[in-house]
């Protein structure tokens, strides 16, 4: 339980400070241009999450994500528990991620964000995120179990672009990322409607997907 309670801190951990210094990097480089600075900070977020959950997937399932932790817990795959204790590692992960990235780029240690998401487009965007975000999952989970690393790692990047919220889709990064007055950061005022909206999206992408992909035949539709 240590190892795994460990794996999702460090995995957690290392996806922020990813997250936050490649936006701060991009931001540094991109000279004012948003598009180039949002591609230089999504490669990055896409490569990592296929490296950590590749090494960190025997050991934890590398959740890194309180929504990721629920649909589990839902299914009965991790005990309540355990997956309270999960997402503790995670938000504790993921906010000494951010401070290392902080550390990593001379800024301030902490630094909340100014940056306002918020509004009906920013909550459906988290919501397509997330829900997303667990189909991947638990779909290729049963068509393809090893590949699990490469299509989480794909849909984030896709998802970063093709939804308005750049697609947190995880309830311990946007905790993490309100510490963080940079181009990846979200005002801590507005971190409740997207951890509220991702929950509900993690709730009834399980709902769906296990009913979408449970067992049958053609007989039965």
């Amino acid at each position: 339980m240590q190892r795994r309670l460990m794996a999702e801190w460090l995995g957690t951990f290392s996806l922020l400070a990813t997250v936050i210094g490649s936006g701060i990097m991009a931001e540094r480089l991109a000279d004012g241009n948003v598009a180039i600075a949002l591609l230089g900070n999504t490669i990055p977020t896409g490569a990592i999450l296929v490296v950590l959950i590749t090494v960190f997937g025997p050991l934890s399932g590398a959740h890194f994500n309180p929504a990721v932790t629920l649909c589990f817990a839902l299914r009965r795959e991790i005990p309540p528990l355990e997956g309270m204790l999960y997402v503790l590692a995670q938000i504790c992960g993921g906010i000494i991620g951010v401070l290392a990235a902080h550390v990593m780029f001379d800024n301030p240690l902490i630094d909340p964000s100014a940056t306002i998401r918020s509004g009906v487009g920013q909550w459906t965007g988290e919501f397509i995120a997330t829900f997303g975000l667990i189909g991947t999952i638990l779909g290729t989970l049963k068509a393809r179990p090893d590949a699990v690393p490469m299509a989480v790692g794909l849909y984030i990047t896709a998802a970063y672009w093709f939804t308005s919220s750049t697609s947190f889709a995880n309830p311990a990064v946007t905790i993490a990322r309100g510490f963080s007055n940079t181009f990846a950061g979200i005002n801590p005022a507005n971190i409740a409607a997207f951890i509220a909206v991702q929950l509900l999206a993690a709730v009834l992408a399980t709902g769906f997907f296990h009913w979408l992909l449970k067992e049958g035949t053609s007989d039965e539709l």
